[in-house]
């Protein structure tokens, strides 16, 4: 007989069975994640529905802001344990795979149709226990929520069994998608009673998607606004990073020309210059600076205008110069990396979807992604790169100059133009007005400090 050939990482995760946590091992994690971890994001808990009440399997849901909101969640269901659903990638991370084992957190491809997730879960209902899982399918990426990802109605309404909600509020803003740096400021978490199992029943998949969709509407940036909050950084870099999110300048229309130093946002081209302050607020450096009134209208913005660009050009396409990461088959990602570089290429985005060329592992590589099978691009950790699956293949796409927002932003609205699966928010729909110009613009994203000097400039001419 022949010898029987190794498993890779990637086969032996899909052959784990998940189960409930183990009691002693979860007090643990709870413990160090709580009474240490914890500590520095000022966290404050408002408990409406008591979790521990309702016996029997169920979902906690909750508005994805950051990487630590796992914390959040544990403080204020304990004693329950909680089956955590995760990113696939993640299992694959040296520092993270033995902690996930250890608490049966769950896999899954961001965006995909994970039919082994799907088992996975259906496993634990069965098994009585409380699923954690994030609607929207990816952690905040510049502040607000994102719509909740198709058929997430049809499979609460399938299983009939109650669904909480964790409110979080601030937790981005300790801990942007822009950058891995913490900042330090004042945290919420409000836990509620949602959806009762007669609550599902009688809703119907459209009116449930609804009710998600509002229920988590929100942008921190502008509820920080209200509360005034400081949220401050040690390195006294609040700015870092920030170019990935507001690529184009408001002032002359460059696109990957801005840069950072320190808390200040620079475009290299036309000088145009803010600061960000302790709440996150853009203060001009000038007088006849240019910006929207915080960094997730700047990106919704960009969105705009790259919505009209689209269907103005159907010839459209943009390229730019990458480089390709996956997951090695016999080996951890160490350094607190999500993969390993293995080649590099063109990274198109055009009518037609998304295309890659270039090498992988030493040999020419290249796929194309329909807009029917790709509607977003997972972003990890932070937003200087993305993933994409192929062939139901990990990889992680790193563009080498940041224009990670861009390609996001083309990929969603090429996806809405083309198929409008994953529909943007029906309070959005003022994006695709065709009316929609350049002044109607600067009266819903820019500030009203930079508004009124260019009226008054426009008054003495």
């Amino acid at each position: 007989m022949g010898k029987k050939k190794k498993l890779t990482l990637q086969q032996r995760l899909a052959k784990r069975k998940i189960k409930r946590p183990n009691w002693f091992i979860y007090f643990l994690y709870y413990f160090i994640m709580t009474k240490f971890v914890g500590k520095k994001y000022k966290a404050h808990y408002e408990i409406i529905d008591d979790i521990n009440e309702c016996e029997g399997a169920k979902f906690l849901i909750w508005n994805h802001l950051s990487r630590v909101d796992h914390m959040y969640l544990m403080e204020a269901t304990y004693p329950t344990r909680i089956n955590i659903l995760a990113g696939y990638n993640e299992f694959f991370r040296s520092h993270l795979h033995l902690v996930f084992k250890l608490n049966q957190i769950t896999p899954k491809k961001h965006y995909t149709n994970d039919i082994p997730s799907i088992k996975a879960l259906n496993s634990l209902i069965k098994q009585g226990a409380t699923i954690c899982m994030a609607p929207e399918g990816m952690s905040s990426i510049y502040g607000t929520n994102q719509p909740i990802v198709p058929e997430t109605a049809h499979f609460l309404k399938h299983h009939k069994i109650p669904v909480y909600y964790m409110e979080m509020r601030g937790q981005y803003l300790v801990s942007t998608k822009a950058i891995q740096d913490e900042r330090y400021g004042n945290t919420y978490a409000k836990l509620m009673l949602l959806f009762t199992k007669e609550d599902l029943e009688r809703l119907s998949e459209q009116e449930i998607t609804d009710i998600l969709n509002e229920k988590f509407r929100h942008d921190e940036y502008l509820w920080n606004k209200e509360q005034r909050i400081k949220y401050t950084h040690k390195g006294n870099a609040l700015a870092r990073n920030l170019s990935t999110l507001c690529y184009k300048c408001p002032k002359c229309g460059s696109e990957i020309q801005m840069e950072e130093d320190g808390n200040n946002l620079r475009c290299k081209c036309c000088g145009n210059s803010v600061t960000v302050n302790d709440y996150y607020d853009f203060v001009p450096n000038s007088e006849d600076a240019k910006y929207p009134i915080s960094p997730s209208k700047w990106v919704e913005w960009e969105r705009c205008k790259i919505i009209k660009e689209i269907r103005e050009k159907p010839d459209y396409s943009y390229s730019c110069e990458v480089k390709l990461g996956y997951l090695p088959p016999y080996k951890y990602v160490s350094d607190k990396k999500t993969s390993e570089i293995c080649g590099e290429g063109i990274f198109t985005v055009d009518h037609d979807g998304i295309h890659y060329r270039g090498t992988k592992l030493g040999e020419a590589f290249d796929f194309d992604l329909s807009y029917k099978a790709v509607y977003s691009l997972p972003i990890v950790t932070d937003t200087t790169f993305f993933s994409v699956y192929v062939n139901d293949e990990y990889h992680d796409v790193f563009p080498k100059v940041p224009s990670t927002m861009k390609l996001l932003l083309l990929v969603e609205e090429m996806h809405r133009l083309h198929v409008n699966l994953w529909k943007n928010f029906k309070w959005n729909d003022y994006m695709y007005d065709e009316s929609l110009n350049d002044e109607k613009l600067d009266e819903l994203f820019f500030s009203k400090e930079s508004l009124d000097y260019k009226r008054n400039n426009k008054d003495n001419e």
